[in-house]
C-alpha cells in the first residue's frame, strides 16, 4: 500500500456552528499525525454551510502550530481567485513558520457558485490565465532573479512544492507540461481518472521539483467494525451528494437507517456515480477495496476524505485505516 494522507473538508454537522467543525480538524489532524499519515490537507470552499476551511491558508498555519511532523497544505488553493504574489506571501509565510511541511496543491475552479464568484470579484474568465499564473507563483517561490522588482517576502527562494490539482485532462496535460506532482479529485469526481493518469504520466517532463511522475488519487473511505455499521454512517455522503443535486447544499446530515428512501433511482444513479472511489466497511472490506483500487490505478499515493458526521465515528474510522496500513495493508 503507498502512503496515505488526509484530506480534510472540515464538515460542519448538521446543528454545529463552524468553531466546532475547526476544534475537529485539529484533533483529527494530531491524531493523523500519530497514527502515521503522510500529510494532511484541506480544501478552499466558499459559501458552503457545511465547510468550515474558507480561509484555507489560516486553518493550515493553525494545524500545522500545533503538529510537528505531518506535511500540511491545500488540496487546494483556487488559484483563479487570487493574485499568486497573495498565495505566494501567504505559503511563504507558511514555510518560514514550518519549515519543510508545507504544500501547496492549486486549482482553476472557482471553490463556489456563481453569484459567490462575483462576490469574491472574481472575473469569470480568470481560469483562462490558469498555467500562467501557475508559471508566476513558481517565479515568486523560486529564486530572486536579477532586476526583479517584486518579490514575495517570505517566499522567494523557499521553493513551497506545488501540486497540480485536477478532476479533467486539463489538469493532468499541466501537471505534465510543467513537471509537478498531480492530485486526481476522484473523491468526487471519478470519470476521468484512469485517462488523466495515463496523460500525465505519458507526458510527464522532468522539473528541478520532480523526476519522475508522482500522482496522488483522491478517495473516500469509511471504515467501522462491521460493514453494516460503516455503511449507516456512508448515508451522511451519501445525502450531502444528493443534496447537491437538488441544489440544497446545507451542513453535514446525521446518518439515516434507509437511503433509498431519501433519494430517488436518477439521484441514487448520479450521487453513485460521483462516489464511485469510495470504500465502506470493516478494515478487511476497506482493505480489499484498496489494494484493487491502487492496483488499478498504480497511485504512488492516496488521500483519504471521510464525511462522518459524528467526530468519534470520523476518528475511528481514520483510525482502523491507519490499522490496516499498520498491519502491512
Amino acid at each position: 500500500m503507498p502512503p496515505i494522507s488526509v484530506l480534510d473538508l472540515a464538515p460542519v454537522p448538521l446543528g454545529a456552528p463552524p468553531a466546532e467543525a475547526l476544534r475537529n480538524t485539529l484533533e483529527l489532524a494530531q491524531h493523523a499525525e500519530r497514527w502515521g499519515y503522510r500529510r494532511y490537507w484541506l480544501a478552499e470552499h466558499h459559501n458552503m454551510v457545511g465547510i468550515a476551511s474558507a480561509a484555507t491558508a489560516v486553518v493550515i498555519g493553525h494545524v500545522a502550530g500545533s503538529t510537528r511532523t505531518i506535511r500540511v497544505g491545500a488540496g487546494g488553493i483556487m488559484l483563479p481567485n487570487h493574485a499568486p504574489l497573495i498565495i505566494a506571501e501567504q505559503f511563504g509565510t507558511l514555510e518560514a513558520l514550518y519549515p519543510e511541511r508545507i504544500d501547496l496543491g492549486v486549482g482553476r475552479a472557482p471553490g463556489t457558485d456563481p453569484r459567490t464568484l462575483r462576490a469574491l470579484r472574481r472575473d469569470p474568465t480568470s481560469a483562462d490565465t490558469f498555467p500562467q499564473d501557475v508559471l508566476e507563483l513558481q517565479a515568486l517561490l523560486g529564486p530572486l532573479q536579477p532586476g526583479q522588482v517584486v518579490q514575495a517576502v517570505p517566499g522567494t527562494g523557499l521553493k513551497v512544492p506545488i501540486w497540480i490539482l485536477g478532476s479533467s485532462l486539463f489538469g493532468a496535460q499541466l501537471a505534465a507540461l510543467l513537471g509537478l506532482p498531480y492530485a486526481f479529485a476522484s473523491h468526487f469526481a471519478p470519470d476521468a481518472l484512469m485517462a488523466a493518469l495515463q496523460v500525465y504520466r505519458e507526458r510527464f517532463q522532468p522539473s528541478e521539483q520532480l523526476e519522475r511522475p508522482y500522482a496522488m488519487v483522491g478517495v473516500t473511505v469509511i471504515a467501522a467494525e462491521t460493514d453494516g455499521a460503516a455503511r449507516r454512517l456512508f448515508t451522511s455522503a451519501q445525502q450531502q451528494f444528493t443534496n447537491m443535486l437538488r441544489g440544497t447544499r446545507g451542513q453535514l446530515p446525521p446518518p439515516i437507517d434507509d437511503i433509498d428512501r431519501y433519494w430517488s433511482p436518477t439521484e441514487k444513479e448520479q450521487a453513485s456515480k460521483m462516489l464511485a472511489c469510495s470504500f465502506v466497511g470493516s478494515p478487511e472490506t476497506v482493505r480489499a477495496g484498496l489494494e484493487s483500487f491502487v492496483e488499478r490505478t498504480g497511485a504512488e499515493e492516496v488521500i483519504v476524505a471521510a464525511a462522518i458526521h459524528d467526530h468519534a465515528a470520523r476518528l475511528r474510522s481514520y483510525e482502523l485505516l491507519a490499522s490496516i496500513l499498520a498491519d502491512g495493508g
